[in-house]
């Protein structure tokens, strides 16, 4: 994969079995609280996309040992807290990485400076700076809550704050920083979002309650925890799942298994939803890891109609409506995606974009401010047209819904940037090609 394009053309179908690369949202979470834990952490199946080893990185800027052991195995020494880093913190990428380090640092009485690559350094953090203002913490920056950002943290007292839209980060920010706040921290959700760090809070020894009050769920961290290194089986994330499985259901004769997906009820929206539209979508081997549900899910192709998907599904599948859009292009009549304004908001705007490459091939496609109507037009087994070259703006699952709908266009797609698919799916290529694609 290199910056010079990567174009993908339909060819015979698909089949084989696979495995997901490892959650990224459960792959950074791993490093953060191993870092903030005392003693050894032990991690299996951690992604190794360039996002979870930026934060890797930021975890050893805040004096943790974290060494490498092999593939997907890794082990994180911690010392019980954060130490002020020697230089810039730099995220890269990573999103998630930067609003959950930023939470985890807040806590101690440190100075810290955040930035990351051009995308990172355009996205707000006002959503996760306003919380941790109101705790104690304090910043410095650029306008508009951008990076690069100085944290200064320490002596943190307790907020419970109401989420004023649904963000696992935000929560996520406010809870590790409520792990050295006096009294410890509160979240209200008026929607649920994944809740990976409630999980894992109680896997690395913390309390913490949740309870489902008059249609919002309520988190209270207790103060004065302390955390304990402890062994984590990462399994595979649903979101980079999803690309070879709609590969599946709209290409003609295809039958693949991706094995060992995180099945987390918070994350399975968008096979709900491929189910919703009439998908051969079936779930075995269904077990306990660590806390959370996985299972081995299998995608036969599939003639799928239109729905309208529910807004208040987003939370749990904002990642996945690029590739949802796509299967949505082979499927008979509209599907409405709204309540998705967060799109807009992520590695770039994903509504904007998707909508541009949809239509350079052939879709009909109504973009809203806060949502997308994707027009099928499948009868039968006639392929979308696809025969476009598509800008991603550097953002990785731009570049593999279109590179998806190319294995069953009519014409090939091809995408500018496909280096940025690494910082979630460093092997995306390889086993695309594995399983039949034709990506060159």
């Amino acid at each position: 994969m290199t910056s010079a394009g990567l174009t993908a053309k339909r060819g015979g179908p698909l089949r084989g079995r696979v495995r997901a690369p490892g959650d990224k949202s459960i792959s950074h979470r791993a490093l953060i609280f191993g870092a903030l834990a005392t003693g050894t952490t032990q991690i299996e199946g951690l992604l190794e996309g360039d996002d979870v080893l930026r934060t890797a990185q930021a975890m050893r800027a805040f004096g943790a040992t974290v060494t490498h052991l092999g593939p997907g195995a890794w082990r994180v020494e911690g010392k019980g807290g954060f130490a002020e880093p020697d230089d810039v913190v730099d995220c890269g990428n990573a999103g998630t990485g930067v609003r959950l380090i930023m939470g985890a640092a807040a806590g101690f009485p440190i100075s810290a400076t955040f930035t990351g690559d051009a995308s990172l350094r355009g996205r707000p953090m006002n959503r996760v700076m306003k919380p941790l203002k109101d705790m104690g913490a304090t910043f410095a920056g650029r306008s508009g809550g951008r990076l690069p950002l100085t944290l200064q943290g320490g002596s943190l007292k307790r907020i419970d704050y109401r989420l004023p839209e649904p963000s696992a980060q935000v929560k996520s920010a406010v809870l590790l920083a409520g792990l050295h706040a006096q009294g410890g921290a509160g979240v209200i959700e008026p929607e649920a979002t994944r809740d990976h760090t409630e999980r894992m809070l109680r896997a690395f020894g913390a309390t913490i309650h949740v309870e489902d009050r008059d249609g919002e769920r309520h988190i209270d961290l207790p103060g004065g925890q302390t955390l304990t290194g402890t062994r984590i089986i990462v399994p595979g994330d649903p979101s980079s799942a999803a690309f070879p499985l709609v590969a599946a259901l709209i290409t003609p004769g295809s039958e693949v298994t991706v094995e060992g997906v995180l099945l987390n009820s918070l994350r399975t929206g968008l096979f709900t939803t491929l189910q919703e539209m009439g998908a051969d979508l079936t779930i075995s081997n269904l077990r306990d890891a660590g806390g959370e549900q996985v299972g081995d899910v299998t995608a036969r192709h599939s003639a799928m109609r239109g729905v309208d998907v529910p807004p208040e599904r987003a939370p749990s599948m904002i990642d996945e409506y690029p590739i949802l859009a796509v299967a949505a292009a082979f499927a008979d009549g509209p599907t409405h995606m709204r309540g998705i304004g967060e799109m807009r908001v992520k590695e770039s705007d994903r509504i904007a974009l998707m909508a541009a490459g949809l239509s350079a091939c052939g879709i009909g496609v109504e973009e809203e401010p806060e949502g997308l109507i994707v027009v099928g037009a499948a009868r039968g087994n006639h392929p979308a047209a696809g025969g476009a070259s598509v800008v991603t703006k550097g953002d990785h699952r731009i570049a593999m819904s279109h590179l998806v709908m190319g294995l069953a266009s009519d014409d090939a797609v091809s995408v500018d940037e496909p280096g940025m698919i690494a910082t979630s799916f460093p092997g995306f290529v390889e086993m695309m090609r594995g399983l039949g694609g034709e990506l060159a």
